[in-house]
C-alpha cells in the first residue's frame, strides 16, 4: 500500500460503529425507496397507450418524481390503499429534508456534547443546520424500512405473502453467492468459511 493508504488507514472521522452502520442502511434504504417509487411512477405511464413521460422523468430530481408518484399512483389507488400511500408520502415528505441533511451535509461535532452530530448545509443563500444523534440515524432506519415495505404492500402482510406466493422460489443476494461459492459471501456470512 502506497503512502497515501497508509495515511488513510489512520483518519478518524469521529462515528461510532453504529453511526456508520445507520449511515449506510439509510442510503440504501433511500436509493430503495426512490426507485420503487420511480418504478411505480413509470408502470402508471405504460397502463395508458402513446402518454409520453414529462420532463420530470428525464432529470430524475427525487422531489418531482415524488409529486408525479403523488398524483398518478397514490391519489389514483383504491380507498383502502390510498390512506395508507398518502401517509407514507406525507412521511416521505416531511423527512426529506433531514435524509438531505444526512446525506449532503458537513458533519461536526463538539467536545461538550461529543453525542451530538451538527450536519451543516447551505441551500441557496440560507444556512441550514441539523442537529442528530446515533438513535436519531436508528430511529430513521426503521422509518425508512416500514415506509420502503409500505409503499410496496399498503395492504400490509397479506398482501405480501400474496405476492411472495405468486413469485414463487426465491434467492437472496447472499444465498447466491452461498450456491455459487463466489468471494462476495464472506461479507454475508464472514463465519461461515473460516470454520
Amino acid at each position: 500500500m502506497g503512502r497515501i493508504g497508509k495515511q488513510l488507514e489512520i483518519l478518524d472521522f469521529g462515528l461510532s460503529q453504529r453511526e456508520l452502520l445507520s449511515i449506510g442502511r439509510i442510503v440504501a434504504l433511500w436509493g430503495s425507496l426512490e426507485y420503487e417509487i420511480f418504478q411505480q411512477v413509470i408502470m402508471s405511464f405504460s397502463n395508458v397507450p402513446d402518454e409520453k413521460l414529462p420532463k420530470e422523468m428525464n432529470n430524475l430530481q427525487f422531489s418531482k418524481i415524488l409529486d408525479l408518484w403523488e398524483l398518478r399512483v397514490v391519489n389514483r389507488a383504491e380507498v383502502g390503499r390510498r390512506g395508507v400511500l398518502e401517509k407514507a408520502c406525507a412521511s416521505i415528505r416531511s423527512n426529506y429534508d433531514f435524509r438531505n441533511a444526512i446525506v449532503h451535509g458537513m458533519w461536526n461535532w463538539s467536545s461538550s456534547a461529543p453525542e451530538v452530530i451538527r450536519a451543516t448545509r447551505i441551500r441557496k443563500k440560507e444556512i441550514l443546520s441539523t442537529l442528530f444523534t446515533a438513535s436519531d440515524l436508528a430511529s430513521f432506519v426503521s422509518f425508512l424500512e416500514r415506509t420502503n415495505f409500505l409503499i410496496r404492500y399498503p395492504g400490509g402482510r397479506e398482501e405480501y405473502l400474496n405476492a411472495r406466493t405468486e413469485q414463487g422460489g426465491y434467492m437472496s443476494r447472499g444465498m447466491v453467492c452461498l450456491m455459487t461459492d463466489n468471494p462476495l459471501m464472506d461479507d454475508f456470512l464472514p463465519l461461515f468459511r473460516k470454520r
